[in-house]
């Protein structure tokens, strides 16, 4: 038998933007945003993509997602090519892959209803027991029932990450791509919103990339990272590997600049330990007073 095929196989992807024009002579530059990026997802895997921004990382998923065409190179998603497809045949690409976006309240139609935000991708697929999947998926991800009747407005922000879990696994997704799914969030809401996406993952059986900046996000949710900067993977390997014994120069700078509790206090006086904790505890007191 031969190996199992690969739920995700990027193959020297590269994509181009061009800018606008500032010369009727001339087209305007071209903009290299992704060069030769390779890399495999096994079934079940969950598998990080870490990076500053303008690195490439949205738009490698806007790719995988089928939004955007890569200039050249092949993106196959369970054996199937998905690299020139039109839109029109890529249907089979939205009942196996979801996203979950950055920031909930940008992606959440303010007009509608939890219940019909949950149950858009049905109705665009055309799934029946709607009300039932809705039902389930809320309490799912935490939430009762009688949220299905209200607004996204009259949800904290975490909570409406919850409910754009819910929307991305309504069609049942052999893939989940989340997309800096908690920076938008308050940190104390982070760690809730990780350990749902880990338990939802492990229980439905789910295939994970999970895209951010914050390696201590990708260290507690990923199997795996990959490493990008500027366009390109640089380094790649289990997550706990790469993060004891980073091999290249720009990894190393990374994982030192993962904020760590015993190197903080390593060198730094009483009084200036004193004072970046009064200066915190400011600061949050000050945004719980804010509107």
């Amino acid at each position: 038998m031969g190996e199992p095929q690969a739920a995700i196989s990027v193959r020297d992807v590269t994509h181009n933007y061009r800018r606008s024009r500032t010369s009727l002579l001339r087209p305007g530059p071209s903009i290299h945003a992704l060069h030769g990026v390779s890399f495999e997802v096994q079934p079940g895997e969950r598998f990080g993509i870490v990076g500053e921004s303008g690195c490439g990382k949205s738009t490698l998923l806007r790719i995988l997602a089928g939004l955007e065409q890569p200039t050249s190179g092949s993106v196959v998603i369970d054996g199937a090519d998905i690299s020139r497809l039109p839109e029109r045949k890529l249907r089979f690409l939205r009942e196996r892959l979801q996203l979950v976006f950055q920031d909930p309240m940008s992606s959440l139609d303010p007009r509608m209803r939890v219940r019909d935000i949950i149950a858009e991708p049905l109705v665009a697929q055309g799934i029946g027991g709607r009300e039932e999947r809705v039902n389930e998926l809320l309490s799912a991800v935490g939430l009762q029932p009688d949220a299905a009747n209200r607004f996204p407005h009259q949800f904290s922000g975490g909570q409406r990450q919850r409910i754009s879990i819910a929307r991305a696994l309504a069609p049942r997704p052999q893939i989940l791509v989340a997309d800096e799914p908690v920076s938008a969030l308050d940190v104390s809401v982070r760690a809730q919103v990780l350990n749902l996406i880990t338990d939802l993952v492990q229980e439905l059986s789910l295939t994970l990339v999970f895209v951010s900046h914050d390696l201590s996000v990708v260290q507690h949710v990923c199997d795996r990272v990959a490493v990008m900067r500027d366009g390109q993977i640089v380094e790649t390997g289990a997550t706990r590997e790469v993060y004891e014994n980073p091999q290249h120069p720009y990894t190393r700078r990374l994982v030192s600049a993962v904020p760590n509790l015993r190197r903080a206090l390593t060198g730094t006086s009483a009084a200036e330990l004193a004072a970046a904790t009064v200066g915190a505890i400011a600061e949050r007191s000050t945004r719980a007073v804010l509107p």
